[in-house]
């Protein structure tokens, strides 16, 4: 009933909250916009990073063609809290924002939830992009968001309750099992 958190075998209680949080980068299921250009909302992931560095985490986050389409493009204002963006837009502004900020660990808190199917591909795409060599934690309901996942654990009033890949995990044909068809109907 107790435990510890460890990130590469250290004690995250033996480790400053600061120093831990430069570590991890967060792509929140409701992103926080400023009423600002997207140049200046990508560029908050890491305020000294440079202009092609910037460019670089759009062209990972799949937002290139969206703003070239934009006819002030990076200088775009995209309102308060983002109102000009859709769902998808605000995500990879998001994901753009933690490329930049070149976390070891990444987490996704229900990145795609509020997505429709072709917002979602996308944003998986980048996601998947952005995960490459990082420990990843996604918390997810929509279960195609974890299908790629080296390990699943599926929790149920605060316990876990099975664990494994995607594969695995219908070959159990338990809860996940039963969820994932529920999903896919």
């Amino acid at each position: 009933d107790s435990g510890d958190i460890q990130i590469n075998q250290q004690d995250i209680s033996q480790v400053s909250q600061h120093s831990l949080r430069t570590h991890i980068g967060i792509v929140p299921q409701d992103t926080v916009l400023f009423n600002d250009t997207l140049f200046n909302n990508v560029q908050y992931g890491c305020p000294t990073a440079s202009k092609d560095e910037v460019l670089k985490a759009i062209e990972l986050a799949h937002l290139s063609e969206f703003i070239a389409s934009l006819p002030d493009g990076l200088a775009t204002m995209v309102g308060e809290r983002g109102l000009k963006l859709s769902g998808g837009e605000k995500q990879r502004v998001a994901i753009a924002r933690t490329i930049l900020k070149n976390p070891q660990i990444l987490v996704f808190d229900e990145a795609t939830s509020s997505l429709d199917s072709h917002s979602e591909q996308a944003i998986l795409t980048a996601i998947n992009e952005v995960a490459k060599n990082r420990t990843s934690l996604v918390i997810a309901h929509r279960l195609s968001t974890i299908v790629d996942s080296d390990n699943i654990i599926v929790m149920s009033h605060g316990e876990i309750v099975e664990q494994g890949n995607h594969q695995q995990l219908l070959a159990l044909q338990g809860q996940y099992s039963k969820m994932w068809q529920l999903q896919q109907s």
